[in-house]
């Protein structure tokens, strides 16, 4: 476990200095991207969501700034592009061994929208599309499930296909599977050779089934769940896609960290109880 930590520590000095880069890339290309929609036609112009950037708490009120901490003038897109300038798409990756409950998080987050999403088949992928209005822009989140995780996903290089260009990562387990939360841990290291910047969450399912085990059993996992969550710096979510419980919170806590919106939720730490913890 030490060795683990150390890695992790390691990993994450990476994560931070290769965020710095590609935020400021990110920013440049947006800017560059708006700029010439603009010079297509001077139509009317309105503001659009501010550009995604990692941040450890996000205030209720946040100014746009450049990479250096300058202040910037807000993003515009010309209506002559509204139909395609003010979509931000936003592409979350869900990792996860067999049978622990990922389709059925991920249809409970569809709802009724299900049936109008993009859902495409690839082999051992799962691709499903979901869009919201946040703010007045269209926010389309994009979520790639790897199939089976077996440990084929890792053979067949599912992995890089996951989470390159991944916002964040869901890391989930069965709350009643011990071996499950095991496999975090070689998921997250799997996933970090090829994305450093993505939000880490960690999401264990099936709350309903777990408040069901003795106490004890409960306040073990949930130690290890939350000592797993603070070694790779990710926020912990306990969920029940059958009651719903948590489910369009961990979207909503994403958005949030992603455009700097306010986030009123509380840490949850009591046993028997949804935990979260950030």
């Amino acid at each position: 476990m030490h060795r683990i930590c150390q890695r992790i520590d390691r990993i994450n000095l990476r994560r931070r200095v290769s965020h710095r880069i590609t935020t400021l890339r990110h920013f440049i290309r947006r800017m560059w991207a708006r700029m010439s929609m603009c010079s297509k036609g001077k139509l009317g112009c309105y503001p659009a969501l501010l550009p995604y950037s990692k941040v450890s708490s996000p205030p209720a009120a946040a100014p746009m700034v450049a990479a250096n901490g300058e202040p910037t003038s807000p993003v515009v897109v010309c209506q002559e592009q509204q139909i395609d300038a003010d979509l931000v798409p936003l592409k979350i990756g869900l990792l996860g061994d067999n049978e622990i409950g990922k389709t059925s998080f991920l249809v409970k987050y569809m709802g009724e929208e299900k049936e109008q999403s993009t859902n495409l088949e690839m082999k051992g992928i799962k691709y499903m599309d979901k869009t919201q209005m946040v703010r007045g822009a269209r926010i389309s989140y994009s979520i790639w499930q790897v199939e089976g995780g077996d440990g084929r996903s890792f053979e067949d290089n599912h992995i890089p296909t996951i989470c390159q260009d991944s916002v964040a990562i869901l890391f989930m387990f069965d709350l009643t599977s011990r071996c499950t939360l095991n496999s975090v841990v070689s998921w997250y290291q799997e996933a970090r050779k090829w994305n450093q910047m993505a939000i880490p969450i960690i999401v264990g399912t099936k709350f309903d089934e777990f408040i069901q085990l003795p106490i004890d059993l409960q306040w073990t996992i949930a130690s290890q769940a939350r000592a797993y969550a603070k070694a790779f710096n990710a926020t912990l979510f306990f969920s029940s896609a059958t009651y719903n419980i948590n489910v369009n919170k961990i979207f909503k806590f994403i958005t949030a960290k992603l455009f700097d919106l306010p986030w009123t939720v509380e840490r949850n730490l009591t046993v028997g109880e949804p935990i979260i913890d950030f």
